[in-house]
């Protein structure tokens, strides 16, 4: 699988190692499937999703539509889906961003209650100005649910590449890190928040962040 996961102490640790890490079927079926089993768990759970290498998620996977159109329309539902899910998710969620977020990436790393980037490689980029591919109302609603709406704006309208410390001073990530430093600083995040009483913890996400859900498609069962 190109997404393993284990478990650092009460921190379930998503490593997704599939070189661009592009967003499919096969991608959010897995990641959905992980949600499944830890939302099953009892006791303390805060859970981090990170990449390898150079990308932590190079947005949805463009090159498999070509050959299958039919496709891109199931993944974009499906992307928005897991994006809801993963915004109410019952546990602390952090993504550690390890290299270029770009796109679809960029949107699913919104879906986390904190991000932390590489301070000194990587870009967080909303890139669909620049390669003719228009946001929809349920994608813009993403930015506009978990950015300053001045850094939404600018994401969107100059497909800007913004560097760590850009967008930590920007308020798209809430830390950045050097490479080796990363995953400790998103575990470290994570560890402080498992023991949050998990359905007060969602509860209160679904008052945040319940009527974006429903918007992105995400019905709690």
């Amino acid at each position: 699988m190109d997404i393993s996961v284990s478990q650092e102490g009460a921190v379930a640790v998503l490593r997704w190692h599939g070189g661009e890490n592009r967003i499919n079927l096969d991608s959010l079926q897995r990641i959905n499937s992980i949600l499944d089993g830890l939302e099953d768990l009892g006791g303390p759970l805060a859970l981090v999703l990170t990449g390898e290498g150079k990308f932590f998620c190079n947005g949805l996977d463009l090159e498999r539509f070509g050959s299958n159109p039919a496709e891109f329309a199931s993944t974009l539902d499906e992307m928005n889906r897991t994006i809801g899910r993963l915004l109410v998710f019952p546990a602390y969620t952090v993504a550690a961003l390890n290299g270029h977020t770009f796109a679809g990436g960029a949107l699913l790393s919104c879906a986390f209650d904190q991000r932390i980037m590489r301070a000194d490689r990587g870009y967080w980029c909303m890139n669909e100005a620049e390669i003719g591919l228009a946001l929809d109302e349920r994608l813009w609603s993403i930015l506009a649910n978990r950015l300053p709406r001045e850094t939404a704006i600018f994401a969107a309208t100059t497909a800007h590449r913004f560097s760590g410390p850009e967008a930590h001073a920007r308020g798209i990530v809430q830390g950045v890190a050097s490479e080796h430093e990363l995953l400790e600083h998103a575990l470290g995040v994570a560890e402080r928040y498992a023991t949050l009483d998990r359905k007060t913890l969602g509860t209160h996400k679904r008052l945040i962040h319940g009527a974006e859900a429903q918007l992105l498609g995400f019905r709690d069962s």
